[in-house]
């Protein structure tokens, strides 16, 4: 099974080619462009790479959110447009759990944190299990679903854990020292080559979700925000202040 994904919720922008148990090309960029225009041409330019026939591809795998609205809209057009054209399903990945999956296997907490503004982070508290019947493979489990909430909660929810926990993504440069000030438990932050989001991972979760029948058609996908974008929430605003 071959599966393309696509992530554009954050800083990086992010496309991945994977058949099976292979990686068969990434690429990933974070620099000073645009999701838009990267991530067409990266994907262009990976295609060509490892001379990929679309013929092939059984599915699309993205983030679904949270995340960057801007991002998140991006990679939504650009998967529903390759999956109707292609006539292929779309598998909806929790943007927090995908970042999770960077550190597949590992016995710690995992904790993604993506600076959400507002003194607010995107965030979850997830755990790598052995697969019943499979001792040799991990399943992810989430203990605190993917959230957006303030930085102390957050800490809080890791500090009852009472287990040690790995940080990783866009907040951990932003609320470092937070955490160290506030964190009971021992910690540690994801090194660079496992800190930000990677298609990879989405595409690894994306063989699961195919397997339990996860998996929605290209024209029914929406994005997933969890919080209202600051135009939605400003006009709230004002609605509330011309009421009677």
């Amino acid at each position: 099974m071959k599966i393309i994904a696509i992530d554009s919720s954050g800083l990086v922008a992010s496309v991945a080619i994977v058949e099976d148990d292979i990686l068969i090309g990434e690429y990933n960029v974070q620099y000073k462009k645009t999701h838009s225009q990267t991530l067409l041409p990266m994907l262009d330019e990976l295609k060509k790479m490892v001379e990929l026939d679309l013929k092939e591809v059984d599915a699309i795998a993205l983030a679904k959110g949270p995340g960057s609205f801007t991002g998140l809209r991006i990679g939504s057009a650009t998967a529903k447009g390759l999956g109707l054209a292609i006539k292929v399903p779309l598998v909806e990945i929790p943007t927090l759990d995908g970042m999770a999956c960077n550190l597949y296997g590992t016995d710690k907490l995992v904790c993604p944190i993506m600076d959400a503004r507002r003194n607010q982070v995107y965030t979850g508290i997830y755990k790598f299990v052995r697969r019943e019947g499979n001792p040799s493979s991990y399943a992810l489990k989430s203990l605190v679903k993917q959230c957006a909430v303030s930085i102390d909660e957050i800490v809080g929810k890791c500090n009852a854990l009472e287990e040690e926990v790995i940080f990783l993504g866009d907040g951990v440069p932003v609320f470092g020292k937070r955490l160290g000030e506030s964190l009971k438990v021992p910690y540690s932050f994801a090194p660079a080559h496992m800190n930000r989001q990677r298609a990879a991972s989405f595409a690894m979760l994306a063989f699961d979700y195919l397997k339990e029948g996860k998996f929605v058609a290209a024209r029914d996908h929406a994005p997933e925000y969890l919080r209202l974008s600051q135009a939605e929430r400003e006009k709230a605003k004002k609605e509330m202040q011309t009421k009677p």
